[in-house]
């Protein structure tokens, strides 16, 4: 991963040849963290071409008697959406709000496009109808694991200028609803040389990031930045490399950030003060690059829109990306699935801390191969003796030890204001890096009953300063035939006994 440290700042390295500007940025995760709280309360505009991606697996077991050619016995099929449209399903699962607009045709396929959206939740009132075009749709046959071929249906043409006033009027129409845009051009026609000034009239400074397609760049004059590929950005720049490519666009298309992404080498970035970095890949596995240019953008929306720079926006969004490949097919990333790639470190370990969702498949993978599953949980603020012994002790009790940590809410609940000390993510990255603990799982308070019943532990422990009766989640765990054991204390002490004392010190002082 590209953040090894969940706190404090971050370096980047570089890994281009010295020269002028290049720099070593660093990022503070926990600002990185609070952005990506805020995603809920924004909403993105997203302006592009709109396509439906389907996609048809099936195996490979003879060559064609008609043709030397393969196959592919197809077994399954599934679509789903892309393009602008997989844009702002990236927006959506980040979880904030979107805004869409674009053309498809009046077909079948433009009739099972409005059916997705709506399953998203994603508004079709910026969908419009051209009857004379088709809605573009991508076919991926993929076969024994791999990618054997893509049929593209589509229309190049550009749209008509009844349709093009027609998406500009909803753009600015929602203008003051929206925190940002996004320009997802797929080259189909949507995006003409006047959607970016007409918007740009009345945006009111709010970013305006393109993922650019063609070798005529000048369409996107004016906007905030430009998210190219390695290939396009050579190619529509017309320099031998990134670097050179970078500065044209920042001068001649008046941008103030060039992101260019690099497939297995990460992000390559550039403002308009010169200044450039390399941000290193942070995907492990590569299965499909299908969309991750969709999830890059998405991210880098959102970033700046809450508050974060160019540069660290880049950053969270090569983590985005990084995990949008590691999946297959054209699928999003999830604000749950961020925010672990930001505080977890994978580096071919067995990841510790997982979220809800992933502890319970990990507790059914567990009980299939008879491991026996201890659970506790709670705050955790300001590690001392008594929770390591708890920890401890209750390893002891079976194979596997799961703590559950109160998020900060609950926490702050719980204990008061000026609580938690240490957050969720210092918290379960302490916890994690003891021996004795197999697993952690960050949790508001509220869902215990729902995670014991999803886990089914084997034993519930808590420490003995609670009574049976007290143990929230004991009639469940006893339903099941789990137990429920208390630990004896090795010696008193608690978080809240060592924060007094340092107060005392302080006031002491």
């Amino acid at each position: 991963m590209g953040l090894k440290i969940p706190w404090g700042f971050v370096p980047v390295r570089v890994r281009f040849p010295p020269q002028a500007f290049l720099v070593m940025y660093s990022v503070d995760a926990y600002k990185l963290y609070n952005s990506i709280l805020k995603f809920p309360n924004l909403s993105i505009l997203v302006i592009g071409d709109l396509i439906l991606d389907e996609y048809l697996y099936g195996e490979i077991e003879r060559i064609s008697p008609e043709a030397p050619v393969q196959v592919v016995d197809i077994k399954e099929k599934s679509d789903t959406l892309g393009g602008a449209a997989n844009v702002a399903n990236n927006i959506i699962s980040l979880g904030a709000k979107v805004f869409l607009t674009g053309v498809i045709g009046d077909d079948k396929t433009g009739s099972l496009f409005i059916k997705r959206l709506k399953e998203k939740g994603i508004s079709t009132d910026g969908i419009f109808i051209d009857h004379k075009r088709p809605t573009t749709k991508k076919t991926r046959v993929i076969a024994n694991n791999q990618h054997v071929i893509r049929l593209d249906q589509e229309s190049r043409d550009k749209i008509h200028p009844e349709i093009e006033k027609k998406i500009i009027e909803f753009a600015l129409s929602n203008i003051n609803k929206i925190d940002a845009i996004v320009i997802s051009d797929y080259a189909k026609g949507v995006i003409t040389e006047n959607i970016i000034p007409s918007i740009l009239k009345s945006s009111c400074q709010k970013p305006i990031i393109v993922d650019p397609k063609g070798k005529d760049f000048t369409k996107y004059r004016g906007a905030t930045a430009i998210t190219p590929n390695r290939k396009e950005a050579i190619q529509a720049s017309g320099q031998k490399d990134v670097i050179k490519a970078g500065r044209k666009f920042l001068e001649e298309l008046q941008l103030k950030a060039v992101v260019v992404t690099l497939g297995k080498d990460g992000i390559f970035f550039i403002e308009n003060s010169g200044n450039h970095a390399h941000i290193p890949a942070s995907a492990k596995e590569v299965y499909d690059v299908s969309g991750a240019g969709d999830t890059v953008i998405s991210c880098i929306s959102l970033s700046m829109a809450s508050g974060l720079s160019c540069y660290e926006s880049a950053y969270l969004a090569n983590m985005a990306g990084g995990i949008a490949v590691g999946k297959l097919g054209t699928a999003p990333v999830l604000k749950d699935e961020l925010i672990n790639a930001l505080f977890l470190e994978g580096s071919g370990k067995t990841r510790k801390i997982l979220t809800t969702s992933e502890l319970v498949q990990k507790a059914i993978q567990l009980k299939k191969q008879g491991r026996k599953i201890v659970f506790t949980n709670g705050c955790f603020d300001l590690i001392h003796p008594g929770h390591i012994h708890l920890l401890k002790e209750s390893k002891r009790l079976g194979d596997i030890l799961i703590v559950a940590l109160d998020d900060d809410d609950s926490v702050k609940r719980i204990k008061g204001a000026g609580r938690p000390i240490l957050s969720q993510f210092e918290r379960a990255q302490i916890i994690s890096s003891l021996d004795c603990v197999d697993f952690v799982v960050i949790f508001s308070t509220d869902e215990l009953t729902a995670l014991l019943k999803s886990i089914k532990p084997d034993v519930l422990t808590k420490g003995e300063d609670y009574t049976l009766k007290e143990v929230v989640g004991k009639e469940i765990v006893e339903r099941y035939g789990g137990k429920v054991i208390l630990i004896p204390f090795s010696q008193r002490s608690s978080s809240s006994e060592l924060i007094n004392k340092i107060k005392n010190i302080g006031a002491g002082a």
